[in-house]
């Protein structure tokens, strides 16, 4: 039913927890999939240099998140496609899952910041709401 699978991860324990449910639809449905991680930047920065610092930063703080989610898919024998991007999660997640033609987007219930959730609402929200393919958010 599902070609393409996109989750996203943040690295706290209910993005692996939605993994674990993408990685299983991936198997049953011989899909390919996708893990983005979004490394969140300001709105404005002053100086493009701002932008290349934040996405080295990116890539090395989800070194060890983008290695266990590998280690899970491969324990299932599913290849797991990652990419780590610097800027604002609910946008890039939903234009990269346009991109990439997601037909499942596969979202952990909370992640990270709950205060942000408690005070600006629910990221998971606003992703179901944006986004343009079906969205499994996993509690």
């Amino acid at each position: 039913m599902f070609r393409r699978i996109l989750h996203a991860n943040d690295g706290s324990e209910h993005a692996f927890h939605a993994l674990a449910f993408a990685i299983t639809m991936a198997k049953q449905n011989s899909a390919e999939l996708h893990m983005i991680c979004v490394e969140e930047i300001d709105y404005m920065p002053e100086f493009i240099e701002e932008v290349r610092e934040e996405t080295g930063t990116a890539a090395r703080r989800y070194h060890s998140v983008i290695q266990r989610a590998r280690s899970l898919a491969e324990q299932s024998h599913v290849e797991l496609h990652s990419h780590v991007v610097a800027g604002h999660p609910v946008r890039d997640i939903v234009d990269f899952a346009a991109k990439i033609r997601a037909e499942l987007l596969v979202i952990g219930a909370t992640g990270h910041s709950a205060l942000y959730e408690r005070l600006i609402g629910s990221r998971a929200d606003r992703i179901v709401q944006l986004a343009t393919c079906p969205v499994l958010v996993v509690k």
